[in-house]
């Protein structure tokens, strides 16, 4: 007589005809992460990976920290309406307080203090004329310059018995008086260079469409350029300068965002391009001064910052909207270098691609 197979055995059926399931043994449960536990292995790489992005939170914050907690006055420069030895004595009376801080000249004339504010000889200065004290500013150029400038020449008003007047040579529009807009332009400026590389690499990878991702990436640009300047001129009112000008230079700053990210990415892969993007994000970013001005970061750091293209960018775009484009000739070399900079290594990058595919054909041909 056949022995009826135990209920609970491997390959057993049920009685209702059913098979029955075999039981995983402990390695499969620890395998599929089931049993309470992920594996010894998986276990391991937790602490890591946590410790990892603790210092990648930790290095954001210091990045976009350092340059708010030190940021103030660095060598901004500004006027005084009357003789050298004034300029001087003003100048040392400022250092005491803020050293390093204003770099003052004496100008022969109420006109030619302010024509150095249009030229962005200066960002500021005095003019006093009997019991009055004229404050010039210009806030378009640097909303915190403006403000310290301005209380600065109240407290000289106060000590020399005057009354103060302030003077707005360069202001924001009417539209946007504290320059909002300004400042909000930051991140799609440099977003628009990020994403045009990411889309081109991932709808057209590999050498066959290096010369349509290039392609792509300049089209971009300029459309993205004249598409923003528009917005930030005519939608929010936030520039005054000329449309074309304007779309332009941010048409070229974008580019100059763009080209270099394609050129890493096509050289070294996505780790290249990871790179690029990390570093304007996070270093170019904060240290742009779109939102100060230059003169408000530490000078290192304002150098630095006005050699990446979002300073530069953003320079150029302060430059071409209130000041006619005045000073944007730094700018416009920094980002042509950048931009350049892209092109070189794409060009590198499609010869290597081309001697790579010769190189296969001739081997296919001796086959």
């Amino acid at each position: 007589m056949a022995s009826t197979p135990h209920e609970n055995e491997p390959g057993s059926r049920h009685p209702d005809g059913g098979a029955s399931v075999a039981p995983a043994d402990e390695g499969d449960r620890e395998v599929r992460g089931e049993g309470g536990g992920s594996g010894k292995g998986a276990a391991k790489k937790l602490l890591p990976v946590v410790l990892v992005l603790t210092g990648v939170l930790s290095a954001m914050l210091v990045v976009f920290g350092l340059p708010a907690v030190n940021g103030g006055p660095h060598h901004v420069p500004m006027g005084l309406v009357g003789p050298q030895a004034a300029a001087e004595a003003l100048g040392k009376q400022l250092d005491q307080r803020q050293p390093d801080g204003w770099e003052v000249t004496s100008y022969p004339s109420t006109d030619a203090l302010t024509q150095a504010i249009h030229d962005r000889d200066v960002m500021g200065g005095f003019a006093p004329d009997g019991q009055t004290l004229t404050v010039y500013t210009a806030s378009a150029a640097g909303n915190p310059s403006s403000a310290a400038i301005n209380g600065i020449g109240n407290a000289v008003a106060a000590q020399q018995g005057m009354e103060a007047t302030t003077e707005n040579v360069v202001p924001f529009p009417e539209d946007d008086p504290n320059g909002a807009g300004l400042t909000a332009a930051a991140l799609p400026m440099i977003i628009g260079g990020v994403l045009p590389a990411v889309a081109m690499v991932r709808l057209f990878p590999g050498h066959g469409g290096l010369r349509l991702r290039l392609t792509g990436a300049v089209l971009f640009a300029l459309a993205a350029g004249f598409a923003l300047a528009a917005i930030i001129q005519f939608g929010f009112g936030s520039v005054d300068g000329t449309y074309w000008t304007t779309a332009l230079g941010l048409s070229l700053g974008m580019a100059a965002l763009t080209l270099p990210f394609l050129g890493l990415e096509s050289l070294f892969g996505f780790v290249g391009l990871g790179a690029g993007i990390v570093v304007m994000m996070f270093v170019g970013n904060s240290l742009s001064g779109l939102a100060t001005g230059a003169h408000w970061l530490p000078n290192g750091w304002a150098t630095l910052g006005q050699l990446m293209p979002p300073g530069a960018s953003g320079s150029l775009l302060r430059a071409n909207g209130f000041f006619d484009g005045t000073g944007a000739g730094g700018p416009v070399a920094v980002l042509a270098a950048w931009a350049a900079i892209g092109l070189l290594l794409i060009l590198l990058a499609d010869r290597r691609g081309g001697r790579g595919t010769e190189e296969k054909q001739a081997e296919a041909a001796t086959a």
